[in-house]
């Protein structure tokens, strides 16, 4: 099947490179000429676990394209693929300017039997408005459908490849069986396919995301409150999660959530709730336990550095939202270091993949050091923001070496606080009690 996706950003590389590997031609299409140039020549602009591979294997082959030209990419394709950004705007909601700017460029161009699919994060009755305004412009009826993404950073290719449902709005039912058929080398597993309105399935992205920000900050204010009251959160994080209606995942307490989409989908379905006279109010304390998490790890540092905290040499492990990403947008690790630095204090960072990204936002304000343990040269503590793998089984002996004081601010709970203990540091953790070298 000939595929157009607008959009090489996250979802739209992804999406597209993924479907060619399926054995469709698929051409990728974006305003960014320098993009799409570095594109061409294997070049990814994400990191993404696995997703350069296909890229150059499907170029290779034949079936992933790159262009600027809407009408080569659009002209004989049978689906196209919106893919573009909606990025939140000051008060939180959508922003769907680049989503109507594409609407109108592909609309000269796309055929009477294609069917647009709105894969970007829109706010209910956004495919409604698309699919008047593409009626408009091409004089005729249109097969407008929705398609929502569930893909983690980190595990995007993965979760492409074997979804645990895919979910389709459409008008029509024949453009459900085009998808289905579409999606079907993905679902031999059995796993469902689900038809149902455009309207549902705009709304079933945002609550999917809004119900995980939920348990994330749920956990997060139960670690607070276990750290004062002297109990243990890991031990009652295992005592609900045997508990099959609630499960373990995303009950990991942390230093908050960030990213592209949870802090972005959870203020926009706020906005979208207010605009017609519902009041979100778990949605809102979602919000806001979650911002005030990301200040919990340097809270820990200024309280037990004191007023002796300026001039202190910090090394911090981890700055992408999470591991497998090189994706700083809304990172706990930047609201600790943008309010360290306010603090004087001096910083010596490292992350596998996401110095880049930190760079351009904080410049030389901080220290790049090209390993973790570089990082301990001389530090008075190490603050812990990301989960990497890397981070799990360091050695403790050489660390302490290095350090000038063996004090740890673990934000993502990597190490048994017994073990820090008799290794001879001051652990400080998340929803656990601090122990003393």
């Amino acid at each position: 099947m000939k595929i157009a996706i607008i959009g090489t950003g996250y979802v739209g590389l992804v999406t597209g490179t993924c479907l060619a590997e399926s054995g469709n031609d698929v051409t990728c299409i974006d305003i960014d000429e320098r993009k799409v140039l570095r594109l061409r020549h294997g070049e990814i602009p994400i990191f993404e676990p696995g997703l350069a591979e296909l890229v150059e294997r499907n170029v290779a082959a034949g079936r992933l394209h790159f262009t600027t030209d809407y009408a080569q990419g659009v002209g004989s394709a049978a689906l196209v693929f919106l893919a573009v950004g909606t990025p939140s705007r000051a008060d939180g909601s959508a922003n769907l300017d680049y989503l109507f700017d594409a609407v109108r460029q592909l609309a000269p161009h796309v055929r009477a039997d294609a069917a647009v699919v709105v894969k970007s994060t829109v706010p209910v009755g956004t495919n409604a408005e698309v699919y008047a305004l593409l009626c408009e412009l091409t004089g005729r009826d249109c097969d407008v459908a929705s398609n929502p993404e569930f893909l983690k950073e980190g595990a995007a290719v993965n979760d492409f490849m074997y979804p645990d449902r895919v979910v389709v709005g459409v008008r029509r039912a024949e453009v459900g069986e085009t998808l289905r058929r579409l999606y079907s080398p993905y679902l031999r597993t059995d796993k469902p396919f689900l038809v149902m309105s455009p309207e549902s399935s705009e709304m079933t992205k945002y609550v999917a995301n809004a119900l995980l920000a939920t348990k994330i900050s749920f956990i997060n204010e139960m670690a607070n409150l276990c750290e004062r009251l002297g109990a243990d959160i890991n031990a009652v994080r295992r005592g609900i999660g045997h508990d099959r209606r609630i499960g373990f995942a995303f009950l990991f307490p942390g230093v908050g959530y960030g990213g592209s989409c949870f802090p972005k989908d959870v203020r926009a379905l706020e906005q979208l709730a207010r605009q017609v006279g519902v009041e979100p109010q778990m949605l809102s304390a979602v919000d806001a336990v979650n911002e005030r998490q990301k200040h919990v790890l340097s809270q820990k540092i200024e309280k037990y550095f004191g007023s002796e905290l300026a001039g202190k040499t910090i090394g911090v492990w981890g700055l992408a939202f999470k591991p497998k990403t090189d994706d700083v947008r809304e990172a706990p690790a930047l609201v600790m270091i943008r309010r360290l630095l306010e603090r004087g204090v001096h910083l010596v960072v490292h992350d596998p993949e996401a110095m880049e990204n930190m760079r351009a936002l904080c410049g030389d304000r901080v220290a790049y050091a090209s390993n973790p343990m570089d990082v301990l040269q001389d530090a008075d503590a190490l603050a812990i923001n990301t989960e990497w793998d890397e981070f799990r089984n360091p050695d403790f002996a050489e660390m302490k070496r290095r350090m000038k004081t063996p004090v740890i601010f673990d934000g993502r709970n990597l190490y048994e606080p017994e073990v820090m203990q008799n290794a001879g540091f001051t652990y400080h953790s998340m929803g656990r009690q601090t122990v003393q070298a």
